[in-house]
């Protein structure tokens, strides 16, 4: 599950790691009003698959998870980014846990039950380390509502679940991405995406369209809209205006 803040330029991309409900939801909604990008995973391997997709800036992981232990997790994400902040979360208190927990990778530790602020303030405080608080200008990741597309490696993922689209597909969503809410005409997307303001095939935009719908919206709350007489535009399910 994600996070649904809108995309803007240099988003702080948070991933928050719990398989209880109520307290991933209250972090959402904190980590939101702090400004940045929440992402949400219930177990390990959802984490890691969310992580690759979105790029996390920070993370907070909770040591018991459902199916891998965090510690594995937590190793996991340090061979893909070493320096990548990560704050455990635990209901154990014990000098022994912590000195696993830090030797593990682990760059803060927090003791359920916890202070909200307190996971706040310790968060914001890897982040400032991190170089990172004040927002990236890494715009290599866009992310509207649970649609996340990452430039670099050409991957898209909708609600954790990875998207394959051919090289013009991608290069379209990217291009309907970078201007959400926004309607873009045929014109404008032909210029955009093939360069080109004459559509030879009479229905090039619509083709690819109408394909890029059957994967994207597909069993999901449909994303892509058609504006007739204008053009296309895209927005988060949850954004009905």
């Amino acid at each position: 599950m994600y996070g649904a803040a809108g995309t803007h330029k240099g988003v702080v991309r948070v991933l928050i790691v719990d398989d209880e409900p109520e307290l991933t939801e209250l972090l959402s909604v904190a980590v939101t009003e702090a400004g940045w990008q929440p992402f949400l995973a219930e177990d390990g391997h959802s984490a890691l698959r969310i992580a690759r997709g979105c790029a996390p800036h920070a993370v907070v992981l909770d040591w018991m998870l459902p199916d891998v232990d965090g510690l594995q997790v937590l190793r996991r994400l340090r061979r893909e980014n070493t320096k990548l902040p990560v704050l455990m979360l635990t209901a154990r208190d014990t000098v022994d846990h912590r000195i696993d927990g830090l030797s593990a990778g682990a760059d803060d530790y927090v003791t359920k039950p916890f202070s909200l602020q307190e996971v706040m303030l310790r968060l914001r405080g890897l982040l400032r380390r991190a170089g990172t608080e004040e927002a990236s200008e890494d715009e290599s990741v866009r992310v509207l509502g649970d649609l996340v597309l990452a430039e670099k490696t050409r991957q898209v993922q909708r609600g954790g679940t990875p998207i394959p689209l051919t090289a013009k597909e991608f290069d379209l969503l990217s291009f309907l991405m970078s201007h959400p809410r926004q309607v873009l005409s045929k014109t404008q997307i032909l210029d955009h995406v093939w360069n080109s303001s004459f559509d030879g095939e009479g229905n090039l935009v619509e083709v690819y369209i109408y394909s890029l719908r059957s994967k994207v919206d597909k069993g999901r709350a449909p994303m892509i809209h058609t504006v007739r007489g204008a053009g296309y535009v895209i927005r988060a399910a949850e954004d009905r205006t």
